[in-house]
């Protein structure tokens, strides 16, 4: 399958399995079955609708799906005295509301520009590449790339240095962040780089980077989970909604990045990954 082709099934099949989806189109459904006399029907789909929130509202099913994600590689990994690159996957940034308001904005996971800023400041003279294209369909030109160059510019403040930081802008998924970013910076054998992203996208990111010849240490941030792995019920109907969102986007894309061959494995690990052991580690942070 062609990776334009592969995008764009990708987007249409998410758009109509995603579970926040479903529920709408359930409950319209209903309401179309009810208006036109099935009433019986409507009902029990209805109910389902009802029944499908409760459980939701009550049970972190997101969290449960979550944690394996989050907890495949260690978080704050020991690393090498010597890194030679370190990589930023985008999806941090909110690129509409840059637009509009002329000023970088951010989504959830901007923990990634926090984690990202600290290795930089740790390994100041490694290649430090940040991955970001646009994923959405219509608007192409809405470019991660261009909101980081902005939050990085922010940065600078800090003491940041980013005038020899790498923007690759083409990208348009997980797979296209890997590929482009090997054609544009092109890792040595032996070399050692640092995969930098969100704990629950970290599975599928080392896979394809796995995939792709380029082994990479995983160093995830911006968790959902806790590191106790405990779940408790609640009464969080929209948080745990936006988890279990999370959660099947990450289980749906591992399997069908292992089904067309851009992950080496269904659920990437250490050993898929071939990570390295060091006689010499540092820890940044403890």
């Amino acid at each position: 399958m062609g990776e334009s082709l592969f995008f764009w099934v990708s987007k249409l099949t998410w758009t109509i399995i995603r579970p926040d989806f479903l529920l709408v189109i359930f409950a319209v459904m209903g309401m179309l079955l009810w208006f036109s006399g099935a009433v019986q029907k409507a009902k029990i789909l209805l109910t389902c609708v009802v029944l499908a929130m409760i459980i939701i509202t009550v049970i972190p099913l997101g969290t449960m799906l979550l944690v394996p994600l989050e907890h495949r590689f260690p978080t704050n990994p020991a690393l090498p005295e010597k890194v030679d690159g370190i990589i930023m996957l985008g999806g941090a940034e909110n690129n509409l509301l840059t637009q509009m308001w002329h000023q970088p904005e951010t989504k959830n996971s901007a923990d990634r520009y926090i984690g990202f800023a600290r290795l930089i400041r740790a390994y100041p003279d490694a290649i430090h590449l940040f991955t970001g294209g646009s994923g959405n369909s219509m608007h192409q030109d809405w470019k991660d790339a261009n909101t980081a160059r902005q939050v990085f510019l922010g940065l600078d403040i800090l003491g940041l240095d980013i005038s020899k930081m790498v923007f690759e802008d083409k990208s348009r998924n997980t797979y296209e962040n890997g590929l482009f970013s090997k054609a544009l910076v092109h890792p040595e054998p032996g070399q050692i780089w640092v995969l930098l992203t969100t704990a629950a996208h970290i599975p599928r990111s080392v896979g394809v980077f796995s995939q792709l010849n380029w082994p990479v240490i995983p160093y995830p941030v911006d968790h959902f989970t806790r590191p106790d792995k405990r779940i408790y019920p609640g009464l969080n109907f929209s948080g745990n909604l936006e988890r279990l969102v999370v959660a099947t986007t990450e289980w749906a894309g591992l399997t069908a990045y292992y089904i067309t061959g851009k992950t080496n494995a269904l659920f990437p690990s250490v050993s898929s990954n071939r990570q390295r052991a060091f006689s010499k580690k540092i820890t940044l942070f403890k």
